[in-house]
């Protein structure tokens, strides 16, 4: 085989073997986060609980959830389309969407560090972050350590947080699978194409290795 061969075959087994083994290393709980959050509060239950009066230009939600916010239990509806609004669930009144404010005190109320806020800023369903990815309008909350916690702008639930490692672990994802601009298809042609003269490269090299020891075998 070739030098340049060599090349194309090494540097994505390099990339396969170093950033596995990265990924392998950490324990998903840590790069989720699971230890940074604070645990959902239960839901008040102290009165009756009020239905909300859906908007009739939405039609019928394909979910109704109820949750536990700083204001007390709220509805959560989403509709067709991705489209989610929110009630308080203790008079079915119709809550407006999530503000700067608001954002920042949920964030704060979410997170266990106790970090100062460093940035607060909102993103539009269509343009996401990248380290959030989810087709949502966002708050994205930024800690001085270098956490970013994501609130729903629309409901005030939680979307995400994500930490330095988190990001870190995204990245060798990313080399893992040769996708860092978007780190989410597993399947393209140029993985698939490493993948296929990596693994012609292997049983070359395991065919060339049994073919020598029969040779030194002859010789002996």
């Amino acid at each position: 085989m070739s030098g340049s061969a060599g090349w194309l075959v090494g540097v994505p087994l390099l990339l396969w073997t170093a950033s596995g083994l990265w990924m392998a290393a950490r324990p998903i709980e840590e790069v989720r986060g699971e230890q940074l959050r604070r645990k959902p509060l239960p839901i008040a239950l102290d009165r009756p609980l009020v239905l909300p009066t859906l908007p009739a230009d939405h039609g019928a939600p394909i979910t109704l959830r109820l949750e536990q916010q700083r204001r007390g239990p709220v509805w959560v509806a989403v509709f067709a389309g991705g489209h989610e609004m929110r009630w308080t669930a203790r008079d079915g009144r119709w809550l407006p969407r999530v503000d700067e404010a608001e954002a920042r005190a949920i964030a704060r109320r979410w997170y266990l560090p106790d970090q100062e806020i460093v940035a607060a800023r909102h993103t539009p369903a269509d343009h996401p972050p990248l380290d959030l990815r989810r087709r949502r309008p966002a708050w994205g909350i930024a800690f001085a350590d270098g956490t970013n916690v994501y609130v729903d702008a629309d409901t005030g639930s939680l979307l995400a947080v994500r930490s330095a490692q988190w990001r870190w672990y995204d990245l060798m994802w990313g080399l893992h699978i040769m996708d860092l601009r978007e780190r989410e298809a597993s399947s393209h042609p140029v993985l698939i194409g490493a993948a296929a003269l990596s693994l012609f490269s292997v049983i070359l090299g395991i065919a060339l290795l049994f073919r020598r020891r029969g040779r030194r075998t002859v010789a002996g």
